[in-house]
């Protein structure tokens, strides 16, 4: 079976659950997951029962697919997404993503834990993606183009929606939640940045780095979805000291600062017409 037909085989086996016909949906990263207590959830599938889906490998990472709404809105939400590290081929990354154009959604809104390289960055900081930088991560359009999935050459000079970020910020002035601004660089992983990679990506004009988000934003772009995306900064990858990252230390960086988080992304969720 092709890719297109895997696509439309597990989207069909989940129109069952799609009685609200959802146009936005939700990606949650690292140690954000709780996020979905937010939501009024209407069926939960993990993602072993959908034919063709990947499962989640990682820690933090609940490994399931929710219909439900936020604040009356219907709304999709994958809690824990795939990468490409965890040994998944790039089509299987994105995946569910093509899933979700099939049953219907237009915009997505995407979150994930990153390492802060702005200087001026701190843990727990909030970081609206405007722009990211993929060289350092495959590409996952690479070899034969379907058009019933999008054109061959997609015009990536707006990734995140404008408009969206502009709400976003409006947003967050209301909430009294302080946000940054930055681009994200995107890298394969698993392993952290050494120091002198980190300063590299500071020089390229990245000003958090990580391991997911850009093939995920690619495959919306060329399915024609509108995309907002927001980092947490889990950790500061330029510093002096002779310290540590640990995977551990993102997950809590990210619970600390998910109530934050999760404010400012139902009510950006609930101002979508």
């Amino acid at each position: 079976m092709n890719h297109f037909d895997k696509i439309v085989e597990s989207a069909s086996f989940l129109q069952q659950y799609n009685t609200n016909k959802p146009t936005s949906a939700v990606i949650l990263g690292s140690g954000l997951g709780d996020f979905v207590q937010e939501l009024q959830i209407d069926k939960e599938i993990h993602y072993k029962e959908i034919p063709h889906f990947p499962v989640s490998t990682v820690k933090g990472h609940h490994g399931k697919l929710i219909f439900g709404s936020i604040a009356g809105k219907p709304v999709i939400a994958m809690a824990g997404r795939f990468h490409f590290y965890e040994g998944y081929d790039v089509l299987d990354v994105i995946f569910p993503i093509r899933v979700l154009k099939q049953l219907g959604v237009q915009t997505l809104f995407i979150s994930n834990a990153a390492g802060g390289v702005n200087p001026s960055f701190k843990v727990g900081d909030l970081m609206i993606i405007t722009d990211h930088i993929s060289f350092a991560a495959r590409n996952p359009l690479i070899g034969e183009n379907d058009e019933r999935l999008g054109h061959r050459f997609p015009d990536m000079s707006e990734p995140y929606k404008k408009s969206l970020i502009s709400k976003a910020k409006q947003l967050a002035g209301q909430l009294d939640i302080k946000v940054q601004e930055g681009v994200y660089f995107g890298v394969t992983g698993p392993t952290f940045e050494t120091r002198a990679e980190y300063k590299m990506i500071h020089i390229l004009g990245g000003d958090a780095v990580g391991m997911s988000t850009v093939q995920e934003v690619i495959a919306a772009v060329h399915a024609g979805m509108d995309v907002f995306a927001m980092s947490v900064i889990t950790d500061i990858g330029i510093r002096e000291e002779d310290n540590i990252i640990t995977h551990e230390e993102v997950l809590q960086a990210a619970k600390d600062a998910e109530p934050k988080f999760s404010a400012l992304f139902k009510e950006l969720i609930a101002s979508i017409n």
